[in-house]
């Protein structure tokens, strides 16, 4: 197993928030060895980014402590996970992560820019020893014992463009994260958007940071960006999920029909578990991982 990392410098973003529809903007920045990913907000509170800082997953995850807030951040924290980047101060300008176009490319590009840097401590590793399953009624989630990170996740919308649709990876690939997930949009429904504008949700919501599906099709009108995005985007949205753990998680995960609430009942679960959290053994020589650079311009 590997050591832990960090970014090599400041990088920042600014946009819109999907649910808010107001200005919203983060800095990623380095931290210390073992301080995991925490949110820093505009009042100095300090969000760590695990299951019990968790008050809603409504729509998308949110991270509270008093009175502060954080929404929307499973997108961040998928691209921190997918690139394996252990420790990060996230400050957030705002009321939620801002929603850039929907996926988590933007934030893989920060990172690229930013770089990685090795630390000293091993990576902090939870290991399935026998399998934990959360039923909600058709929705289920299980993690089964296996040598790695394993997702096999399904989705059955009844729609034209969606239907029944499956994806299978490992979860500790960063290039295959960035090629084959990080561009997976999120996906909305035009017949609910003024319902959840009346509730104070998806007033950030638009073409430019959504899939949007009428009751025929795909509204927006570049198509699709894969031909199983959707699927695509739930297996991104598990792995910022999974991150709440505090650890990476080794173990084969399926999910029949999840979503945000499912995901995080799953962390849940297994920090319940009677075995605790333990480093994996360091390899003697670590290898330090080049430096990334953003990708070419298109």
């Amino acid at each position: 197993m590997r050591r832990q990392r960090t970014l090599a410098e400041p990088v920042s973003c600014s946009g819109v928030g999907l649910h808010s529809g107001g200005p919203a903007a983060l800095t990623l920045r380095p931290a210390r060895p073992d301080t995991g990913i925490v949110f820093e907000c505009p009042d100095g509170a300090v969000l760590p980014a695990r299951a019990a800082s968790v008050v809603s997953t409504r729509l998308a995850t949110t991270l509270g402590v008093g009175a502060a807030r954080v929404g929307t951040v499973e997108h961040v924290l998928a691209a921190l996970w997918g690139l394996g980047v252990d420790n990060a101060r996230i400050v957030v300008d705002g009321p939620e992560v801002p929603a850039m176009d929907g996926s988590a490319a933007a934030f893989v590009y920060l990172v690229r820019v930013a770089g990685l840097v090795e630390q000293s401590p091993a990576v902090r590793v939870m290991r399935v020893r026998k399998p934990i399953a959360v039923t909600d009624g058709a929705r289920r989630i299980r993690v089964d014992p296996a040598p790695e990170l394993r997702v096999t996740y399904r989705i059955d919308f009844a729609h034209p463009s969606i239907g029944r649709q499956a994806f299978e990876c490992t979860g500790d690939d960063p290039v295959r994260f960035e090629r084959e997930l990080a561009g997976a949009r999120t996906f909305g429904f035009l017949r609910e958007v003024q319902a959840l504008r009346g509730v104070g949700r998806a007033r950030g919501g638009s073409m430019s940071n959504t899939l949007v599906l009428d009751d025929s099709g795909i509204v927006n009108s570049g198509g699709l960006r894969y031909p199983d995005e959707f699927v695509r985007h739930k297996v991104l949205d598990l792995f910022g999920d999974l991150s709440l753990l505090g650890a990476r998680l080794q173990g084969h995960v399926v999910v029949e029909r999840g979503g945000h609430s499912l995901h995080v009942a799953l962390v849940r679960a297994l920090l319940e578990m009677s075995h605790p959290l333990r480093a994996a053994d360091a390899p003697a020589r670590a290898e330090v991982p080049p430096r990334l650079s953003p990708p070419p311009a298109s």
